[in-house]
């Protein structure tokens, strides 16, 4: 397909650069006095291509993608052209899983009147390409040339191209994306050094709005030397997140249950099923080439969580099925070797019952000591006290990094240090850290991290144990079979080199390849930025609540993720998350397998709402909504 793009009247000599900026905003962004605000209109005298409306008019959506009918306007985040591209669900192009969002907006420097940065949108893939792990096929429109990125599909003439005027904006409209960015950064031998990259996701309108993203109540937040930056685009993101489109009870799905698991991106859905369509296969020892593939792609997703958590060796990475067998393998193997009568473990108050019960275990079995960190009334641990428990006898520490009840962020890296300078041990859980917050094992300094993948936007059944590799190969296997051995007589075995010493059996493949897919996906859109709005959503969150008659905050730390724990009087937990299900609100009720720390805080249960980055403030609005709806019908007998 061609697009119809033709300029009447027009002699083939170069464009004034003046005249080609007006053209790009009137193609790409919304000028004062449009028919509707944000919405993009095509100049007098320029024949509409595609699904574009008749000249002067707002942009329409083709029939059948995206929330419009035809000859409706298409709304923020629609990109023009969209029906000569395959689509994401729903019929809108899906960028969040490909495009950084830390990337420059306006245009500086270029001499020319409200000039906008956008790029001719990728093929959205559904098997292959960037959604399977696989280097996407971006368009590079330098010198006019569309060109792929090393190990994509070839570039196919995209009918969006003429669309992008790929030959007649001149490179000084643009501003080029540096590498750091997170895209592709090569170009042809013959081409500039410095590609012009055109960005349909994000365009800074003549009045300053950027579109289409949805900001957060502080639009901009300052980066350390890079000024400021751009704000977070939830709805990129949703379009991602298939399930979110699910109703509930006649009513839009509100996902608020994510400290018990993440949903999933198209991304990771399709990546696991290429897996089994093309890929499956056992591992490490085949001569064929679906085993070759297999091994590839398994081995592949352990180097994403080395990346992701910026461990120092790959070989320190090790796949369990999650938290819960992670620290588990630690106890038994760890423990089982250097844990005595008369010595110590230290736990904090907040800790999930996965890093209590292994403990308990090991101290029943061993004569040992549990011992455990206080909290303020607030939540956060008392650092003071901790201090007290250490002795010489002190062998391990064993805290989370975010509490699962109520969102406390642990200072680790401070519990890790003084447990050091005792001659102890560290483990840190982070399976309520990872998907928000930058993790970095070598900054955090402990032994052993360990998460879940589904706790990420990854498959369940499938979690990481990284620990350092002087630590990891003082430890026997913890359980014994095929893959984890190099020889294997009557008498004697001979186990195999770490990670695989720790790997006994056929492993989690597909799900393993499914959380690479995951941990790429984060990176794609950056923890910092996911992060920062994250963080907003809390404070909204938090706020909000605790403003309605009859809730009460459980946990209010000043560093708190993702968790907004309350009860409300007159209520049980029960009955809340039941009205809420009413209106497709979802979040869990109970005691989060965290009974000693809500104990402290004298209930039995919560509500828990928790946040994800494809979460909105209009959602929380709606939870709040019936939070005070019920506190209005409280019953006092």
């Amino acid at each position: 397909m061609s697009p119809n793009f033709s300029v009447p009247s027009v002699p083939e000599a170069p464009f004034d650069a003046a005249v080609i900026a007006q053209m790009a905003n009137a193609l790409f962004a919304a000028r004062p006095g449009a028919t509707s605000p944000g919405l993009a209109t095509v100049p007098p005298g320029v024949q509409a291509p595609g699904n574009m409306a008749p000249a002067g008019s707002p942009l329409s959506s083709p029939a059948g993608l995206g929330p419009g009918v035809p000859g409706t306007p298409i709304p923020q985040g629609q990109i023009p052209g969209s029906n000569l591209i395959p689509a994401a669900p729903g019929g809108v192009l899906s960028l969040a899983n490909r495009l950084p969002s830390a990337l420059p907006h306006a245009v500086a420097g270029n001499g020319l009147p409200d000039t906008v940065t956008t790029v001719a949108p990728a093929f959205e893939p559904r098997i292959g390409g960037a959604a399977l792990g696989v280097p996407e096929a971006y368009y590079f429109l330098a010198n006019g040339h569309g060109q792929p990125s090393p190990g994509g599909r070839p570039a196919a003439a995209d009918p969006l191209d003429a669309l992008a005027l790929q030959s007649l904006l001149p490179p000084a409209a643009v501003t080029p994306v540096s590498p750091s960015a997170g895209l592709p950064s090569t170009a042809p031998a013959n081409a500039s050094p410095t590609p012009a990259y055109y960005f349909v996701d994000a365009v800074t309108l003549p009045n300053g709005f950027v579109t289409p993203a949805k900001p957060a109540p502080h639009a901009t937040v300052p980066l350390a030397g890079q000024g400021q930056h751009p704000p977070f685009d939830v709805h990129a993101v949703r379009r991602d997140f298939p399930i979110l489109q699910e109703r509930v009870n006649g009513r839009q799905l509100v996902w608020f249950d994510n400290a018990a698991t993440t949903q999933k991106p198209q991304v990771v859905i399709d990546r696991i099923s290429h897996f089994y369509e093309h890929e499956n296969s056992n591992i490490h020892r085949a001569a064929h080439e679906l085993a070759a593939r297999a091994t590839d792609a398994y081995e592949g997703a352990r180097k994403s969580v080395q990346r992701f958590i910026n461990a120092p060796d790959v070989n320190e990475v090790i796949f369990v099925r999650g938290t819960t067998e992670a620290i588990n393998l630690v106890a038994k193997s760890w423990g089982g070797q250097h844990v005595g009568e008369g010595d110590e473990i230290i736990v904090s108050n907040l800790e999930h019952h996965a890093n209590i019960v292994p403990w308990q275990q090991l101290a029943a079995a061993k004569g040992a000591k549990l011992r455990v960190i206080p909290v303020d009334d607030t939540g956060q641990v008392r650092l003071d006290e901790y201090q007290k428990l250490l002795n010489d006898r002190t062998k391990i520490v064993a805290v989370t990094q975010v509490s699962n009840a109520l969102g406390t962020v642990v200072p680790v890296k401070e519990i890790v240090a003084l447990a050091h300078r005792a001659g102890a041990v560290a483990l840190v859980d982070g399976a309520q850290s990872v998907s928000h917050m930058r993790v970095d094992v070598q900054d955090i300094g402990a032994d052993f991290f360990v998460f879940s993948g589904h706790k990420i936007f990854g498959p369940t059944g499938i979690g990481v144990v990284w620990g350092k590799r002087a630590v990891l190969e003082d430890m026997p296997p913890w359980q014994g079979g095929g893959n984890m051995i190099a020889d294997v007589t009557f008498e004697k075995t001979v186990f195999q080199p770490i990670p695989n010493k720790f790997e006994a059996g056929t492993g989690n493949i597909a799900d393993a390849v499914g959380l690479g897919a995951a941990l790429d996906y984060v990176m794609r859109i950056g923890i910092e930025n996911i992060g920062r709005y994250e963080h907003e959503l809390v404070v909204y969150g938090m706020k909000a609540l605790g403003a309605i008659p009859g809730v009460r905050l459980i946990g209010t730390a000043d560093d708190k993720a993702s968790v907004m724990s309350f009860v409300l009087a007159g209520y049980t937990t029960e009955e809340v998350g039941h009205a809420l299900n009413d209106e497709g609100i979802a979040v869990r009720t109970g005691h989060h397998c965290a009974q000693p720390i809500l104990r402290r805080f004298g209930v039995e249960t919560t509500v828990r709402p928790s946040v994800a980055f494809y979460n909105t403030f209009d959602e929380i609005d709606r939870l709040v909504a019936v939070v005070r709806r019920l506190a209005g019908q409280r019953r006092t007998a």
